[in-house]
């Protein structure tokens, strides 16, 4: 994983426990609430791997009674064991796979993240995502001004919060820290929406951004 999708996806999850006005908190405020989002990236993560046993259990006593109840093992004398047999890729058990591949995709996404944001050697993941906070805190207005202008059509105060917060990352990155190509920025967000929100939050965000882009005369 890149050093600055892990800042993104960490500002995300810092944006997430703001509580009050971003302009009351203090750099020591963002240095506590980013451990305690390490915190919840890590015991997430484990959450998530413990929640792929169960799905494991259950696709091993499929493959066992689908091998058992297979015409070649039933027409086998009794006590002798089992034999392999030519398994179909069925669409439940296709679905089984997808759904422990996205659970381990994410528990390994998670403690990517928080290795990144832990090792001496990648404090720039943690400066970044602290750049983010800052530069959103010193610009919040302008920011959520964008956001309230290119949403046509939504109040901005019933905006899902995620959404809000995913454009907020962008829009400060995409204005106040110009050496970020604006594509890359871009793509990112309708990533951590189709992560973290709906597919439909995705084509907004990404109309919204666009619209930011071309308003603003971003190159």
């Amino acid at each position: 994983m890149q050093a600055r999708r892990a800042s993104r996806e960490l500002a995300l999850i810092l944006f997430s426990q703001f509580d009050k006005v971003i302009s009351k908190y203090s750099t020591e405020d963002f240095n506590e609430i980013l451990l305690k989002s390490v915190r919840i990236l890590t015991n997430n993560a484990s959450n998530d791997l413990k929640l792929t046993v169960g799905p494991l259990i259950d696709m091993k006593q499929y493959l066992d009674e689908y091998e058992n109840d297979h015409e070649t093992n039933l027409s086998r004398p009794i006590g002798v064991s089992n034999v392999p047999v030519p398994l179909p890729m069925t669409s439940d058990l296709k679905q089984k796979i997808d759904e422990l591949l996205e659970i381990s995709e994410k528990a390994l996404m998670a403690l990517e993240i928080a290795e990144f944001t832990t090792l001496e050697n990648t404090a720039d993941v943690q400066a970044y995502t602290m750049k983010i906070a800052n530069e959103y805190k010193k610009h919040h207005e302008e920011v959520d001004k964008q956001i309230k202008e290119f949403s046509i059509g939504w109040d901005f105060d019933r905006l899902i919060k995620v959404d809000k917060d995913i454009m907020r990352i962008a829009i400060t990155e995409l204005m106040y820290i110009e050496e970020v190509p604006h594509k890359v920025v871009v793509d990112e967000a309708v990533e951590l929406a189709k992560k973290y929100s709906t597919e439909d939050s995705s084509s907004f965000i990404n109309g919204v951004l666009a619209k930011v882009i071309h308003e603003n005369g971003i190159k």
